[in-house]
């Protein structure tokens, strides 16, 4: 049996962030990952914050950003655009379209370099308690071994096998899940290659298409639905959204990826004795963009430095732990909440809605590209909207 004070479960960003924070506060770490590759297959759209990436303490390099973003442009049902670029207004929520396969790794470096170790393909069976730890069975190769650690820190991403195990209720509601698929595609044809596009309505129920430019003609293309909202499949509305948008007429896809975005936010519980939840693991995504890089990183960041201050003090208890909770709610608590009042909103919207308020942004000036401003502009040009969501502001 391995000892150590923490285990970290997953090195997604989330994992790696609580891993690198957890061993710069002292603690001995062990992270597995059941993958052979960290960051790969990528899940995401791979778009961050530049405002987000400096929270974290991270600096852009060059290896692992493929393009520095511009704006944004809002596309409604019946093709109305909406454009929101640094030609006009301040763009304090630019930021970077990521290589995700690098990035993750990356971040998985900088744990190991802080002192965590990294054990991949490395899958989690199992765990039981054991006095004051958890022991998990592990398995490598097709060979088992336990691990016994004073704290668990659950980055298993959406539905944590972990979180159940120790009896946590994280589960997200299939009326909270999208379901992501993307194409990363060649030839892609954008009007800007530096501006993000978004696409509103019925071509993806439930959520919204997007095109993220990677350079050059490579972008990806995706959309994220929630699947008892339509009849079609996720693949079938994402092969749709592709013969039909202009952009990609003449682009052809080079990878393939799925996965489900929890939207619902953070479940009432995330800790408990010896174990911390964070990522998409604890619900720790923006509702409205489903945008869960920097939220679940600043989620791992509160956790491993909880779990190095609780192991520093030996005492692993929910009411050590607890402390965990309150920073993150703290941190962005606040904004899931308010996006998800956000998200609701949006999705009572019909296509005409959509397009009248895409209309109505025409005469609308932004000081600034960001959620809280599009929220603040939405209130002002549609009456329902103030009724819904006036408190917010």
């Amino acid at each position: 049996m391995i000892k150590t004070d923490v285990l970290v479960i997953g090195s997604g960003p989330a994992g790696s962030s609580a891993a690198k924070h957890a061993a710069l506060g002292g603690a001995k770490v062990i992270v597995i990952d059941k993958k052979s590759e960290i960051g790969a297959p990528k899940r995401c759209a791979e778009g961050v914050s530049k405002a987000g990436l400096a929270d974290l303490g991270i600096e852009p390099n060059v290896r692992w950003v493929t393009k520095e973003l511009d704006g944004v442009r809002l596309v409604s049902p019946n093709g109305t655009n909406v454009w929101l670029t640094s030609d006009e207004i301040e763009l304090p929520e630019a930021g970077y379209i990521l290589e995700r396969k690098i990035f993750d790794k990356y971040m998985a470096m900088d744990a190991a370099r802080a002192g965590a170790e990294i054990k991949i393909k490395t899958l989690a069976h199992g765990m039981r308690k054991e006095g004051d730890a958890y022991v998990v069975t592990c398995e490598h190769m097709g060979e088992l071994f336990e691990i016994k650690a004073n704290i668990i820190i659950a980055a298993d991403g959406p539905e944590s096998r972990v979180a159940r195990w120790a009896g946590l209720r994280t589960a997200t509601k299939a009326t909270n899940m999208e379901s992501g698929i993307q194409f990363e595609m060649v030839g892609v044809e954008m009007e800007k290659q530096d501006v993000i596009e978004f696409y509103f309505g019925s071509v993806a129920p439930g959520g919204y298409a997007w095109i993220f430019p990677k350079g050059d003609d490579i972008a990806n293309v995706g959309l994220a639905v929630i699947t008892n909202d339509t009849d079609k499949t996720p693949y079938e509305h994402l092969k749709d959204f592709v013969a039909n948008c202009p952009a990609t007429q003449n682009a052809q896809a080079v990878e393939f990826n799925i996965g489900g975005d929890p939207v619902g936010g953070m479940p009432k519980k995330i800790y408990d004795d010896n174990i911390l939840v964070c990522g998409d693991a604890a619900g720790q995504v923006n509702p409205l963009t489903g945008g869960g890089i920097i939220s679940g990183m600043k989620g791992g960041m509160h956790a491993g430095i909880v779990a190095a201050s609780a192991i520093a003090d030996g005492d692993f208890s929910k009411d050590r732990l607890k402390e965990y909770d309150k920073n993150i709610r703290d941190d962005i608590g606040h904004e899931i909440d308010k996006y998800l009042k956000v998200k609701d909103y949006a999705l009572s919207l019909s296509d005409e809605e959509l397009d009248s308020v895409a209309d109505a942004f025409q005469d609308v000036e932004f000081e600034k590209v960001s959620t809280t401003e599009l929220v603040k502009n939405l209130i002002k040009v549609s009456p329902k909207a103030l009724l819904k969501l006036g408190k917010l502001l």
